[in-house]
Parts: structure tokens; C-alpha cells; sequence
């Protein structure tokens, strides 16, 4: 049974600000000439795959991580991931001397596994999914006593990506809607109550996958539930959002307007149009709201900011996207 928390603040996200303003990169937003075309309204690009480690899970794991205890940080800190929240937690707990274990899936693409060994983590595989190898990472914290830090329930966490909210209003003062990619809802929850806290009439549209979409289907049924992983263009949004889900579910039912779903094709679109058209190299899950865009699923009231969130694709996928091929996940996975 989870027992829900107040939800994360704006004063949590200022300070998270502060706690990481050394050693996080304030990424830049670029203005689309093409999809502003399209759609008839200003679109702005937030450039968040050009954070150190390739992706926004560096904020909450630097912020997380400076909150830790001395106690704590000498006993060391253990994650599960599917890979971006695993090197940001690798990157600022070697930046801090401390300790890191990451727990992932077979499922995790290689490219991935060996980013977060190149920080100098040890790297854990445990079964076909993220809640199988939360159970190494309950072990580790049961039997050695490291401190858990989950990828997107936990409160620094949260703050940390709520960062990313403070930047993006500074920098596109009038936007009017922001697509977030959506798994278990950290950067759409911090996303959301930065910019909620200081424009209520900002739009947070949640963009996801149709295949596993979790936290989808916890909205649907009205609370966590277990929801099938399966292979997708965007490996970054998949897994659960936990049965005992205490910030997230629900922050993300009160604070976001919408949720819309993007198809493997239109994800593959949404990489293909960012590399030729914006000149840059994005993950599966970093262009769903692009994929959205284009698709015409999220109706253009602008100015628009769409969050490109994750660069670490694997350099040979990501050829064969915008090559034009095919490339069909759910086959070579099976």
C-alpha cells in the first residue's frame, strides 16, 4: 500500500537549482524553423541531450546525491535503470567519491551498460525488467546497507529534474505548452510543478510510447499497476512506476493536462526529423514529443517547447533510423 507525500514544491526545485548550479550544464533551447512551419506557432526545442552525461537525469542524481548524509555517502548509493538515470547517478557519486551500484535489465542496450561502467560504476544485469532488478537493488540495500536511489520517486529526484522547468520558462517566457517524455514520471512531475507554481495556465502534455506505456495505464486504472516491459524505439521509457508509488502517480494526475501516446513509426519519424531537420542526435525517448508534433497528436497551442531529453542511442541504431530503414525492436528483441 503506498502512502502518498505532499508533492514537491517550487522552493525544493530553487534550492535543487542551487545544490547542482556547479556541476550541471544549463542547456540551451533552439527555436525550429521547420516545425514552427508546420504547425502554424512557435516551437522551441529544450537541448537537454546536451547535458553531460546525454540526458536530464543527471539534475535529480547530482541533487539527490548532495543531500545524502556523510554516513550515507561512505556506505555508497544503488539505483535500478535503463540506463540515463544510471549514468547521471554513476557520474555525480564518482564526482562525490561514492560507492555506485546500478541494477539493470537484460532489456538495457548494451550502449547504455557500458556508458555507466565508463563512469566507474559497477554495473548489475537481473532479470527481463526493471522491477526484477529493483529486487538486487532491495538486496543491496537490505544485506550491504547502500542507500537507494530510485530514478524518478524520490523527492531530490523530482526537484533535481524540476530544474529543467526554472531553465526552460527563463528562456521561452510566453510558452503556452511543454511536451515532456513520460515513464515513471520524475521530469514531468518537476517539469510540471516548477512551471505550474509560476504559470498555472502552461499546458504539460506527457508523451509516451504505445508499447508500455506505464504510467498511462496506472491513470487509466486509477492507481500503480503492473504494466508489461517491452522493447521499443524508446528503451529509456520503459518500465513500471511502482506499486508503492508515493510522488509521481500522483502529482502526475493533479499537475498534467494530458497524456498522448506515439507509435514506434512516428518515433522513428521523430529521430529522423531531428537529425535532418535540427541537426541533432536524440534517443528514442527524447523524440517522442517531436514524433507527437509531427504526428499532429498534441493540438499547436504556441509557443510550443518540446523537451528532447536523452541522446544515448546506439550509434549504429540510430544510422539505421535516419537512414530510412525500418528498424523494428519488438522483432530483434524476440
Amino acid at each position: 500500500m503506498s502512502t502518498a507525500q505532499p508533492f514537491v514544491e517550487l522552493a525544493e526545485i530553487e534550492a535543487a537549482r542551487s545544490a547542482i548550479a556547479a556541476t550541471v550544464r544549463r542547456t540551451p533551447v533552439n527555436k525550429s524553423p521547420s516545425l514552427s512551419e508546420l504547425l502554424g506557432c512557435p516551437v522551441h526545442l529544450k537541448l537537454e541531450h546536451t547535458q553531460i552525461t546525454g540526458s536530464f537525469k543527471l539534475r535529480g542524481a547530482t541533487n539527490a546525491v548532495a543531500s545524502l548524509s556523510d554516513a550515507d555517502k561512505q556506505r555508497g548509493v544503488a539505483g535500478v535503470s535503463t540506463g540515463n538515470h544510471g549514468r547521471g547517478l554513476a557520474h555525480a557519486a564518482k564526482a562525490a567519491g561514492v560507492r555506485c551500484i546500478i541494477c539493470m535489465s537484460r532489456l538495457v542496450p548494451q550502449a547504455k551498460i557500458d556508458g555507466i561502467k565508463a563512469q566507474g560504476a559497477e554495473v548489475r544485469i537481473v532479470g527481463n525488467s526493471q522491477d526484477e532488478a529493483q529486487l538486487e537493488v532491495d538486496r543491496l540495500v537490505d544485506e550491504d546497507g547502500l542507500t537507494m536511489i530510485p530514478p524518478f520517486d524520490h523527492r531530490a529526484i523530482i526537484a533535481g529534474q524540476g530544474t529543467l522547468g526554472l531553465e526552460l520558462l527563463e528562456q521561452v517566457p510566453d510558452v503556452a505548452t511543454v511536451l515532456v517524455p513520460l515513464s515513471g514520471g520524475g521530469l514531468v512531475s518537476g517539469v510540471a510543478a516548477a512551471l505550474k507554481a509560476m504559470r498555472p495556465d502552461v499546458r504539460i502534455i506527457g508523451i509516451s510510447m504505445e508499447r508500455g506505456p506505464a504510467m498511462h495505464e496506472c491513470l487509466k486504472a486509477g492507481g500503480p499497476v503492473l504494466v508489461k516491459e517491452l522493447a521499443t524505439l524508446a528503451d529509456s521509457l520503459g518500465g513500471g512506476i511502482g506499486l508503492g508509488n508515493q510522488l509521481t502517480f500522483a502529482m502526475t494526475r493533479d499537475l498534467v493536462d494530458d497524456v498522448v501516446l506515439v507509435s514506434e513509426a512516428e518515433i522513428a519519424a521523430g529521430i529522423r526529423h531531428i537529425y535532418w531537420q535540427e541537426r541533432q542526435i536524440v534517443e528514442g525517448a527524447g523524440a517522442v514529443g517531436v514524433a507527437a508534433l509531427l504526428s499532429r497528436k498534441v493540438e499547436s497551442v504556441g509557443p510550443v517547447a518540446a523537451i528532447l531529453s536523452g541522446g544515448n542511442i546506439d550509434m549504429k541504431q540510430h544510422h539505421r533510423v535516419i537512414s530510412g530503414e525500418d528498424v523494428d525492436v519488438t522483432q530483434e528483441a524476440a
